[in-house]
């Protein structure tokens, strides 16, 4: 090839990156990015609305960050539209004849709102459902390899992962013959997990990981979380009701509430708020109260005053 033909060539290819990166760190100070992390963004949701059955809209204008290697946690009450933003990510949405209407969604400065669930796991995108859903009739071990289906890689390299699973989940290789129906609610949960790191994600969309587990599993599992971003570098996007935990666990939170998003901020402030104190940790700031005296909050949460 001739040598300025490819110089050319690369000069244009350089110019298109910088441009689509340039483009994405807009798309992160819209929604709300400090600007100190725009370059380290990887996953930008900017304004989007979600719509079901033509009708029902569910995401009113929702906008968030992830920066690379951090955990952020999604909050907020039940319905308050935390699976559906995860699904709005991972493209799930059309199963349930949900369809996202507005807005865009970037993961390294490149729109994947169209993209297929099946090609966002192989950009290093993926989601652990609520609920875990397991395979039942699969083995713990049979679970965890159909994590990875997708990779082309060598037998060794998939043998590799599935040991570095064994090792962050010791309970996992005790368990690896069993039927997955038949183990305990935490088992599921780290296979479901597990499952998800077969896929060598760069970013796992974490639903509701205590759901129906009990204190001790649900530090544990969070214990866990907290490892692999710290070790493996990989960044989670986790929708939690137990705000509590969520945000001793998180970098930062975004707080939900009938679609959009009322309140951001980093989890330690987050944990220090009044009313996230009162409306979802249960801490109140004044003197206890006999409930059936009580027939409406103390104060009406600033955001909806």
């Amino acid at each position: 090839m001739n040598p300025n033909v490819q110089s050319t060539r690369q000069a244009t290819a350089a110019d298109t990156t910088q441009t689509g990166v340039a483009a994405a760190d807009a798309r992160a100070a819209d929604a709300g990015a400090p600007a100190e992390l725009a370059s380290t963004i990887l996953l930008n949701v900017n304004g989007i609305e979600v719509i079901y059955n033509h009708v029902i809209l569910v995401l009113k204008g929702v906008s968030l960050c992830v920066p690379e290697g951090r955990i952020v946690a999604l909050l907020g009450a039940n319905g308050a539209g935390k699976t559906t933003t995860l699904r709005a990510v991972s493209n799930l949405l059309r199963a349930e004849r949900g369809e996202v209407t507005k807005g865009s969604i970037d993961y390294r400065g490149e729109r994947i709102d169209r993209m297929t669930p099946a090609d966002l796991v192989k950009r290093g995108v993926v989601q652990v459902m609520e609920g875990r859903h397991c395979f039942a009739h699969l083995t713990i071990e049979e679970n965890l390899l159909t994590g990875a289906y997708t990779r082309k890689v060598s037998r060794g390299e998939i043998s590799a992962s599935l040991d570095k699973v064994y090792q962050y989940f010791p309970r996992l290789k005790q368990r690896r013959g069993s039927q997955a129906g038949y183990t305990s609610g935490g088992e599921q949960q780290m296979a479901a997990i597990g499952r998800a790191l077969m896929a060598s994600p760069n970013m796992i969309l974490l639903d509701e990981p205590s759901m129906g587990l009990a204190p001790q599993i649900v530090e544990e599992i969070f214990e866990i979380v907290r490892d692999l971003n710290q070790r493996e570098g990989v960044s989670f996007l986790l929708a939690e009701q137990n705000t509590n935990i969520a945000l001793r666990y998180a970098d930062y939170g975004y707080i939900l509430e009938n679609g959009r998003v009322m309140m951001d901020g980093e989890a330690s402030s987050l944990a220090e708020n009044e009313d996230v104190k009162e409306f979802y940790l249960g801490v109140s700031s004044g003197e206890r109260k006999n409930f059936r005296d009580t027939k409406f909050y103390r104060r009406r949460k600033r955001w909806l005053a």
